[in-house]
């Protein structure tokens, strides 16, 4: 989750610096937030579960 973040950041950052405060930094800042919502939602409830599941043991045990 840590490197979504900043990998995010990092992105939504050079957009700005390249392209000023515009439509496509929006786009940019949208597609960073839209991309794991819309990931998650196509899951069905088994993987969801799953998912849950592994957050909260760890993944591999």
């Amino acid at each position: 989750m840590k490197k979504y973040a900043i990998g995010a950041g990092a992105a939504v950052l050079l957009s700005l610096f390249i392209f000023g405060w515009g439509w496509i930094t929006t786009l940019v800042v949208l597609g960073v937030i839209a991309a794991p919502v819309v990931g998650y939602l196509m899951l069905d409830q088994s993987q969801r579960e799953r998912l849950k599941r592994a957050r909260r043991r760890g993944i591999g045990h």
